[in-house]
C-alpha cells in the first residue's frame, strides 16, 4: 500500500469526506431554511461511476479513509451502488454520517456493504424539541436507528450533539448517559458559524469547558484513546460507563494542526477546509476527458491551498452540501 503523498503544512492528508447528495429528509435549523434549498440539477451532480473514479484517484494519492456524508446519505439511490463499487479500493476505513431516521431499516445492509463506523446526529432526547430543531423529524426513529446500529455490530457507534444554549444545554447529562450502559461514544460539538443558514451567536454558544463542568456530576473524565476514528474529538471515559464521551471544540480550541482531511461535494468540488469558500472543480475536467494524472494534479493543487488554520465565517455553502 502506498504511503500518503498529500502533505499540507506538515500534515499528512489521508482522509476524504464525500458528500454524495444535497438531499435531506430533515430541515434542521442550523443547516438549512424551512423551505429547503435550491436543488442542483441532476446533470450538475456526480453519478455513482464518477464518484467511484474520483475516489480511486484519491486512493492513488494516498487517501486511506473515507466518510460518506450528505445531505442525508441514506436517502440517496447512489449509496449502495457506490459502496459496492469501492470494495476493491485500498481503503482501510469506510464510515458514514446519518441523521438516523432511516437507519433501523438499513443498518445490516450498510455493514454488509463495507461500512465500518457510523456517526449519528442527535441533538435532544425531547420529542418536541427534536421536532422543532429538525422541522418534522421523529426522535424515536433516530433512537431506533442507534439501537439497530449496535445490534448489527457497528463499532464504534458515535452520537453527535451540537450544543446550543437555551435549546439543549440542559440535556448534556442525559445525553451523556446514553453511553452509560451501551458502547456508544457521545460527542458534544461546539456550535460553529458555518454556512448561509447558521444560527451561531455569542448568546447561544456553549463552550466545551462549560459542558465538561456540567458532566462533572457523572464522575471524573479520564482521557482515553480506545475509540477508533479520524476526527478531532477529545475522548474521555467515566468510571462505570460502558461507552465514552467526547468533545469537538472548534471554537474554544484549535485542532487544525491535526486536520488530515479533504471534502468532496456531490457536484464534484474539493473543499480543502470546511471553513473556507475556496474550492477546486474536479467534475468538469473529468467530464471533458481529464486523465487520472491530470485529476491528481488538481487534488495536489487543492492540498497546497489547504490553510494552516480555519477562518470562521468565510464558508457560505450550507452544511447540507459540504457534509460537515
Amino acid at each position: 500500500m502506498n504511503e500518503p503523498k498529500l502533505i499540507s503544512h506538515g500534515r499528512p492528508i489521508d482522509y476524504l469526506r464525500l458528500s454524495i447528495t444535497d438531499k435531506c429528509n430533515l430541515r434542521c435549523r442550523y443547516c438549512m431554511p424551512e423551505e429547503g434549498i435550491s436543488r442542483q440539477s441532476h446533470t450538475e451532480l456526480m453519478r455513482a461511476e464518477e464518484m467511484r473514479r474520483l475516489v480511486g484517484v484519491f486512493v492513488e494519492a494516498g487517501i486511506r479513509k473515507l466518510r460518506i456524508t450528505g445531505g442525508e446519505p441514506l436517502v440517496s439511490k447512489i449509496l449502495m451502488p457506490l459502496l459496492e463499487s469501492i470494495k476493491s479500493l485500498s481503503l482501510t476505513d469506510i464510515a458514514l454520517t446519518t441523521n438516523g431516521q432511516l437507519l433501523s431499516q438499513m443498518a445490516d445492509q450498510l455493514l454488509a456493504a463495507g461500512v465500518k463506523r457510523l456517526n449519528i446526529s442527535l441533538d435532544t432526547l425531547n420529542p418536541q424539541r427534536f421536532d422543532w430543531i429538525s422541522r418534522g423529524g421523529v426522535l424515536q426513529k433516530t433512537l431506533d436507528g442507534i439501537n439497530a446500529a449496535l445490534t448489527a455490530g457497528f463499532n464504534p457507534v458515535k452520537v453527535n450533539t451540537v450544543v446550543v444554549r437555551g435549546f439543549n444545554d440542559d440535556e448534556v447529562v442525559d445525553l451523556a448517559l446514553l453511553a452509560k450502559d451501551r458502547p456508544l461514544s457521545v460527542r458534544f460539538i461546539e456550535l460553529m458559524p458555518v454556512g448561509e443558514f447558521n444560527i451561531w451567536s455569542e448568546e447561544n454558544f456553549v463552550s466545551t469547558d462549560e459542558i465538561k463542568d456540567k458532566l462533572a456530576v457523572l464522575g471524573l473524565l479520564r482521557p482515553t484513546t480506545v475509540i477508533n476514528g479520524n476526527g478531532p474529538a477529545e475522548v474521555f471515559s467515566i468510571d462505570g460507563f460502558c461507552g465514552t464521551v467526547g468533545f469537538i471544540n472548534a471554537i474554544s480550541g484549535h485542532f487544525c494542526r491535526r486536520c488530515n482531511r479533504l471534502r468532496l461535494t456531490a457536484d464534484g468540488k474539493i473543499f480543502p477546509c470546511l471553513h473556507s469558500d475556496s474550492s477546486f472543480d474536479l467534475l468538469t475536467p473529468l467530464r471533458h476527458g481529464a486523465t487520472d494524472a491530470e485529476l491528481l494534479q488538481l487534488i495536489e493543487q487543492a492540498v497546497e491551498e489547504k490553510p494552516p488554520e480555519h477562518s470562521f465565517g468565510k464558508q457560505l455553502r450550507g452544511m447540507n452540501t459540504i457534509g460537515g
